[in-house]
């Protein structure tokens, strides 16, 4: 229930200060220079009353988080680890990245244990599932370091779409970085959900993966993020996101 009437909410300045965006003079020009929305309504009044617990507020159209119970973390996870908090065969998982939280953190889809690089731990369910599921077409980059000399026409392959065994695929872009005598490296970008999809389809053309890197998951760059490090997501980053999640509602 939206606290539009509700006395007992909390002034929207209030909680906008409380929720990182700005300090709460800062946020009162925001909302008098008509910057801020409540539920898809520009607000310019500064008495208006929200719950920060339903109502949904974004500065200058990109999301805001009021909500300071959610935690979202990048992780650059390294080869070896299982994508699971608990893994039943005793293999190293993600909860040593996680023990120091007060948060009961989950990850945002999976890696395999032989891929590292970007993964998104939250306790925010709504918006993990948007981020994981296809259907939302939310896209991921990665870099692999494959077999072979990769030709352009291979390359056109992978976007025309490959068959493979649980039906065909294409990429939604793909890139030739770099050819030595015996390895390439390939960028491929695509939004499929399916397991192990990328190694799949450069083994269906000829160049098995030696390495593979995800240095990108929708908005989200992994940077210098170092193999093994995790941070929390800047304000910009989690305003990106959650401007994904609400607008595939």
């Amino acid at each position: 229930m939206s606290a539009e009437n509700d006395a007992q909410g909390e002034r929207l300045q209030k909680v906008m200060a409380a929720a990182g965006v700005a300090s709460r003079r800062v946020s009162e020009d925001m909302i008098v220079a008509g910057r801020v929305t409540v539920n898809g309504k520009v607000v310019t009044e500064l008495g208006r009353r929200v719950d920060p617990t339903t109502d949904l507020v974004a500065v200058d159209g990109t999301a805001v988080q009021l909500d300071t119970s959610r935690r979202y973390v990048m992780l650059n996870k390294p080869v070896g680890v299982v994508s699971s908090m608990r893994d039943e065969q005793g293999r190293p998982d993600l909860s040593r990245f996680t023990a120091d939280y007060p948060e009961r953190l989950f990850n945002v889809g999976r890696l395999d244990a032989e891929t590292s690089g970007l993964l998104i731990l939250t306790n925010d369910g709504e918006l993990a599932h948007v981020l994981a599921h296809p259907s939302f077409g939310v896209t991921k980059t990665y870099i692999a370091r494959v077999r072979g000399v990769v030709s352009p026409q291979t390359i056109g392959r992978l976007t025309k779409g490959v068959e493979l065994e649980d039906g065909p695929i294409a990429a939604d872009k793909a890139k030739l970085l770099q050819t030595r005598s015996d390895d390439s490296l390939v960028e491929v970008t695509l939004h499929s959900g399916r397991n192990r999809i990328v190694r799949r389809m450069l083994a269906e053309v000829g160049h098995p993966v030696i390495e593979l890197v995800r240095r990108q998951f929708g908005p989200l760059h992994l940077g210098t993020l170092k193999v093994g490090q995790l941070r929390d997501l800047t304000k910009a980053e989690l305003g990106q996101l959650l401007t994904i999640s609400r607008e595939s509602r």
